[in-house]
C-alpha cells in the first residue's frame, strides 16, 4: 500500500502513449522500452498525446497500482530531453505526489460506491425472489380460505408459513437497514447523509426481574489536567435475556430427636406430602410437564429429548405415568367444576372436535371426541366467572350430549349439529328441552364455503347484512341483559327479517343442489336457531368462544397425533379443562397447576374444593398482590 508522505523514485516517460493501455501494457512499456524494472518501486508517470492527462503507474509490494488525471491548469510543461526519461525537480514531485494522492483519494470512493452498488443489485435480486416466494404463500394463504376441500392447508401448516413469512419479513428489513447505513457512509457530503430510523421497541413486561450492568470508560481523567470527570447523566438500554431451564435435587433431610437419658421415645418432624408417593418428581416438575404438554403443545417424547439434554435422562414412559396418576388425582376438581358450570348459569356454549385414539385390538386409530361446554357471562355483564370442560367421549352420537349435559336447563349455544336437535325435544332426558341458539359465524361459513371462483353478488350482499348484525352487537357488547335485548328489538330484528325474507327470494331462484342453494337453505331450515339471540339478551350471535377455546386441544391432538387409548382421552380432557379455564380467567396455568398439586398432596380437597377452581385462585391471587 503507498502511504502518503512516502519516498518514491519517479521518472517521467517524455514520450507519450496510448491512454487505452492498461497497467499491464504499461508495465510491458516500462520493462522493454525504457529498460527498467516496473517491480522495483519506482514510480512511471505517462502522458497522453496532448499533454492533458497522467497515468502513473507503480508497485506498491502487493500488486501493480495505475493512477489516472486528468490535468486542469493547462498542458504540463515537459523537460526536452532526448533519452526519454528524467528526473523532476522537487516542486514538480510535490506537485505529482499531491495529484496521485487525490486521484488515489478519488479511487477508493469510486471503487467504495461501485461496491455499493454491486450489493444494491445483488439485494434488488433477493427481493424480487422473495417476492416470489411470498406470492406462493399468499396462494397457499388464499387456497386454505377459499379453496376446495381437498386444496384447504391444514392449520398447523398455516402456522409454519406464518412464522416463515414473518421471519422472511423481519430479515428483509434488517438487510434493507443495513445496505442504507452503507449508502448512507458512501455519500460523501455529510448533509446528504440519510437519517436512520430509529427502530419502534416493544415494552417489555414489567414484572420480569432486571439486572443492571454498568460500563464504565475505560478512562474517566480529563484531558486538560483537572482530574477525573464528574457524571452528568446516563443512557439506558434494555435487552431481553433468558436462564435455560436449570434442574435440580431436592434432598429433604428430617433429623430424629431422642432423650440423651433413655426416658422418651424419638421425635421427628413428619415427611412432607407428596402429590405421587413414592416418585421422584416434585409438583412443580409435574406442572411443568403438564403445561409443557397441554398449553404448549409438546408431546411427552420431545420433552424426554429436552430432559436428557440438560443432563436428566427419564424414558417417555415414565412422564407418561406421571400424567397418567395426576391425571386421576385431579379428576374431582374437573368434576366439580363440571357441576358448577352447569348449575351456576342459564346459557352455555357447546362445541366438539375429533380427537384420534389408538385401537389396540386393531393397530388402527380410531375416532373419539372431546365435547367443550364453556360458561362465559362477560359479553352480557354476568357475574358468574367464565370456564370451560372437555369431555372426552368415544363418539359424536347424541347420547353423549345427553350425557353431557345432563343436569343443565336453558339455552345452548351451538352450531347446529344435528345431534343436538332431540334436545329441544319435550321427551328430553335429563331435564327440560333446551332452547337451541345457531352460530351466525357458522352460518356465514357455509355462505363463503359455497362462492364460486367468480364470485356471487348473492354472498357478498348476504355478508353485507351479516356484518350490519355484527356492528350492532359490538356496541352492546358487556351492557345489561335487558339493555342488549331492547336495543335488539329495536335495530337488529328488522335487519333480521329483511335478511331471511331477502335469503328465501334467492333461494327461490337458486338450485337446490348447488352448493349456494344448501347455503342458503341450510340457514332457512334453521332460523328460528338464528333468531334466537333477538329475545334473550344474555345469548350472542355466535359461539365463537367455544371454537377458540377448543383451538388449544385441537394443537394438541395435531402434535401428539392421538391418545394411547380412552382412559388417555379422559386424561387428555380433564388438563385440557383445568388449562383453558386458567387463560379464560387469565390465570398462568404453571402457577395454578403447581399450587394444585399441592393442595391435593395436604389434603386441602377434602376441606374446599370449590377454592381450587382456577377462578378462585384467580380472586386469591389478585388479593394478596
Amino acid at each position: 500500500m503507498i502511504v502518503a508522505g512516502q519516498r518514491l523514485p519517479i521518472l517521467v516517460a517524455t514520450r507519450p502513449v496510448d491512454f487505452r493501455c492498461g497497467h499491464q501494457a504499461l508495465a510491458l512499456i516500462v520493462q522493454n522500452t525504457l529498460r527498467l524494472d516496473p517491480h522495483s518501486g519506482v514510480m512511471v508517470i505517462f502522458r497522453s498525446k496532448r499533454g492533458d492527462r497522467l497515468k502513473i503507474l507503480v508497485w506498491d509490494g502487493t500488486g501493480m497500482v495505475l493512477v489516472y488525471k486528468v490535468l486542469e491548469q493547462g498542458k504540463f510543461a515537459w523537460p526536452k530531453v532526448q533519452d526519454g526519461v528524467m528526473r523532476l525537480s522537487r516542486a514538480q514531485c510535490e506537485a505529482l505526489e499531491a495529484a496521485r494522492f487525490e486521484a488515489s483519494v478519488e479511487r477508493a470512493a469510486r471503487q467504495h460506491e461501485q461496491a455499493v452498488v454491486a450489493e444494491k443489485e445483488a439485494f434488488i435480486a433477493e427481493l424480487k425472489e422473495l417476492v416470489v416466494t411470498l406470492e406462493g404463500q399468499i396462494q397457499q394463504y388464499r387456497r386454505a380460505k377459499f379453496g376446495p376441500k381437498s386444496e384447504k392447508l391444514d392449520p398447523a401448516q398455516l402456522d409454519l408459513a406464518l412464522e416463515d413469512l414473518e421471519t422472511a419479513i423481519a430479515e428483509t428489513e434488517a438487510r434493507i437497514a443495513a445496505v442504507e447505513e452503507k449508502i448512507a457512509a458512501s455519500t460523501l457530503d455529510p448533509e446528504k447523509k440519510a437519517r436512520r430510523k430509529p427502530r419502534k421497541a416493544r415494552a417489555l413486561p414489567e414484572g420480569l426481574p432486571h439486572v443492571e450492568r454498568v460500563v464504565e470508560p475505560d478512562s474517566i481523567a480529563c484531558p486538560c489536567g483537572c482530574g477525573d470527570m464528574v457524571r452528568i447523566g446516563e443512557d439506558r438500554s434494555k435487552r431481553l435475556d433468558c436462564i435455560p431451564a436449570r434442574y435440580q435435587v431436592i434432598v429433604t433431610v428430617r433429623p430424629r430427636y431422642a432423650c440423651p437419658k433413655g426416658r422418651a421415645g424419638v421425635v421427628q418432624a413428619k415427611a412432607p406430602a407428596h402429590l405421587l408417593e413414592g416418585s421422584w418428581p416434585t409438583e412443580a416438575l409435574l406442572a411443568q410437564i403438564a403445561v409443557a404438554k397441554h398449553s404448549e403443545h409438546m408431546p411427552l417424547n420431545r420433552q424426554s429429548l429436552v430432559m436428557a439434554r440438560h443432563g436428566v435422562p427419564i424414558d417417555r414412559s415414565v412422564l407418561a405415568d406421571w400424567m397418567g396418576r395426576t391425571g386421576a388425582l385431579i379428576a374431582p376438581v374437573v368434576e366439580r367444576m363440571t357441576v358448577l358450570l352447569k348449575t351456576g348459569g342459564t346459557r352455555l356454549y357447546v362445541d366438539e372436535t375429533t380427537a384420534p385414539v389408538l385401537d389396540p385390538g386393531r393397530g388402527k386409530t380410531k375416532t373419539g371426541y372431546l365435547w367443550a361446554v364453556l360458561r362465559d357471562d362477560r359479553g352480557w355483564g354476568g357475574p358468574a366467572p367464565p370456564g370451560v370442560v372437555f369431555h372426552y367421549r368415544p363418539g359424536r352420537a347424541g347420547e353423549n350430549a345427553d350425557e353431557i349435559l345432563d343436569g343443565f336447563d336453558g339455552t345452548i349455544q351451538v352450531d347446529a349439529y344435528g345431534g343436538y336437535t332431540h334436545l329441544a325435544k319435550p321427551d328430553r332426558k335429563g331435564g327440560k328441552p333446551l332452547a337451541l341458539a345457531f352460530c351466525w359465524s357458522h352460518g356465514r361459513r357455509k355462505l363463503i364455503a359455497a362462492r364460486p371462483k367468480a364470485g356471487s353478488p348473492i354472498v357478498d350482499e348476504a355478508l353485507a347484512r351479516i356484518a350490519a348484525l355484527y356492528r350492532i352487537e359490538a356496541a352492546i357488547r358487556g351492557k345489561d341483559a335487558g339493555l342488549r335485548r331492547t336495543i335488539r328489538q329495536e335495530q337488529s330484528r328488522p335487519l333480521v327479517d329483511k335478511f331471511f325474507a331477502w335469503l328465501a327470494a334467492q333461494a327461490d331462484r337458486t338450485s337446490r343442489k348447488s352448493d349456494l342453494g344448501k347455503a342458503l337453505h341450510y340457514m332457512l331450515r334453521r332460523q328460528d336457531g338464528f333468531r334466537l339471540f333477538l329475545d334473550d339478551g344474555h345469548v350472542d350471535m355466535d359461539s365463537n368462544l367455544v371454537e377458540n377455546a377448543i383451538r388449544s386441544p385441537a394443537m394438541n391432538r395435531r402434535n401428539a397425533l392421538f391418545a394411547g387409548h380412552d382412559e388417555g382421552g379422559r386424561n387428555w380432557a380433564r388438563f385440557a379443562s383445568l388449562i383453558g379455564t386458567c387463560k379464560l380467567n387469565d390465570v398462568e396455568p404453571y402457577a395454578y397447576l403447581r399450587d394444585l398439586f399441592t393442595s391435593i398432596a395436604t389434603g386441602h380437597l377434602d376441606k374446599d374444593i370449590d377454592a381450587l377452581m382456577p377462578w378462585a385462585y384467580a380472586a386469591a391471587t389478585k388479593t394478596s398482590q
